[in-house]
């Protein structure tokens, strides 16, 4: 199946959605984006997850990250099911602050490698798996990750995984297990020592290991 991998430089597709047709780079501008598909529309997984969404759009726009959804259903359907979802959101009557993109022939949801084989409609078609995409200024896939059909997400690791790579986009770090924005972060591998001093002014911390090897160096942002 076509899939997209890490460092790709992600498709300039053009599509049919429910704010019109977009160019995809086109409609990203300059800012970071996210992608996240779902399998049909008017399925209560989805609507769970689009409402999520909606009631997170200050949290994503603060992060400069423009969410777009997708659904292998038409423009119409999205505009209708748009008004369950800003319901289940307690915002019944607002529009849905984001676009969601019309993939009826599939085109899309196979050349991104969205298809869920094990998932299928009433018609025996495969249904869309749940893929997120980040996107970062420069086009190019960020992160990736892949749910079953019947498996929600958790909107919370996704602005987790946001700050982190935002972070580490612009700082010489990554972010241990279970980080949290604020918490301290480690010191990539590549860097001297001489190096992180210099870069982190508030200082350095070596976890001492069993092994006598100083890879695990903690500073904080």
């Amino acid at each position: 199946m076509p899939g997209i991998l890490l460092g790709d430089e992600f498709p300039n597709f053009e599509a049919d959605t429910t704010s019109g047709r977009i160019k995809f780079h086109d409609f990203l501008g300059d800012s970071w984006g996210i992608l996240f598909s779902h399998p049909a529309d008017f399925t209560p997984v989805c609507t769970t997850e689009l409402a999520r969404a909606a009631k997170l759009r200050d949290e994503f726009k603060k992060r400069g990250v423009k969410m777009i959804a997708l659904s292998i259903d038409s423009v119409e359907d999205h505009k209708s099911w748009g008004k369950d979802v800003m319901a289940y959101a307690n915002e019944a009557g607002s529009p849905l602050p984001y676009p969601i993109i019309a993939d009826d022939k599939r085109v899309l949801s196979v050349q991104l490698g969205m298809l869920d084989p094990d998932e299928r409609d009433k018609d025996g078609q495969p249904l869309t798996a749940r893929c997120l995409f980040v996107i970062g200024p420069d086009k190019k896939l960020k992160l990736s990750i892949l749910y079953p059909a019947t498996t929600g997400r958790n909107f919370d690791e996704i602005l987790r995984v946001i700050d982190s790579l935002q972070l580490t986009a612009q700082k010489k770090v990554a972010t241990p297990v279970d980080w949290k924005p604020g918490e301290k972060v480690v010191v990539v591998p590549s860097l001297s020592d001489c190096e992180a001093t210099t870069l982190f002014p508030n200082g350095v911390t070596t976890k001492e290991m069993p092994s006598g090897k100083k890879y695990l160096r903690y500073t904080q942002i």
